[in-house]
């Protein structure tokens, strides 16, 4: 059995983490075949929207596999592993130009909620719970929970981290950290009808997009502007900026070619 199970549905490329018996939890093979996959749809100019998602109703991800931890089980292993734990800590740290929406099928914690948090958006199940209790082993969250006060008010930030309590759905939502609440088994279909409304648009336009909200969100504004300016002269003289406007003159749906 797969421990990740890719999926097309037209330009949506759907992950799925499949250790249901071990609450989905981050082993080598998972981490190197995410960040493989997630390179890989990046790379591919008709994927235009990427789902991750889980087996099970038990959990999204559980974070790291400490059982695989405590037993030194966790690392690399050939170069073709090194390479997908680079792709992986990429994708974590600075993310990717295609579109990524998570799917949480059901509770998320520590690097299974920090997976979600590198995602643009998130679609949850009602039923989920979603915490960084890193310091209830003597750790912190180092896949990227540390940068939780950049979404959330510093004090719910600190007290998420410090205590590691878990936080409810309906919670998540009202502080920003997941956009729909959704009954368990409507998960899946929501985020990929998400991801088909991001993958209906114009990729050039989409990209760019992306790049430049998330570079709003922390960048001075000065360096976000010149950042625009350089993006700007490539989209806007792009053949699909042509087809858009040409599309909406003609009242039809526009063919795009990302060029």
């Amino acid at each position: 059995m797969a421990e990740l199970e890719v999926e097309r549905r037209g330009s949506v490329q759907i992950l799925r983490i499949n250790r249901p018996e071990a609450r989905n939890a981050l082993n080598t093979d998972v981490v190197v075949g995410l960040g493989t996959e997630i390179e890989k749809a990046d790379d591919d100019r008709e994927i235009r929207s990427i789902v991750l998602t889980a087996t099970g109703d038990r959990a999204f991800c559980a974070g790291m596999d400490l059982r695989g931890f405590a037993e030194g089980r966790n690392g690399a292993r050939s170069p073709e592993d090194e390479r997908g734990l680079a792709a992986y800590q990429r994708f974590v740290r600075k993310g990717v130009g295609t579109p990524v929406i998570g799917a949480a099928n059901a509770t998320a914690v520590a690097g299974g909620f920090e997976l979600l948090l590198a995602c643009d958006m998130v679609v949850a199940s009602s039923t989920a719970r979603f915490g960084l209790p890193e310091v209830k082993r003597s750790l912190f969250a180092a896949g990227g929970g540390v940068f939780l006060g950049g979404r959330i008010p510093l004090a719910i930030a600190l007290e998420l981290t410090l205590t590691g309590d878990y936080v409810e759905a309906e919670r998540a939502y009202q502080l920003g950290l997941i956009n729909r609440v959704v009954g368990p088994e409507r998960v899946l279909e929501e985020a990929i009808l998400l991801a088909e409304v991001v993958a209906a648009n114009g990729p050039l336009g989409v990209r760019a997009t992306k790049q430049l909200v998330r570079a709003a969100a922390g960048a001075p504004a000065d360096d976000v502007w010149r950042m625009q300016d350089a993006i700007q002269p490539s989209v806007f003289a792009s053949v699909d900026a042509k087809e858009g406007a040409s599309a909406f003159v003609e009242k039809r749906a526009p063919v795009w070619q990302g060029r």
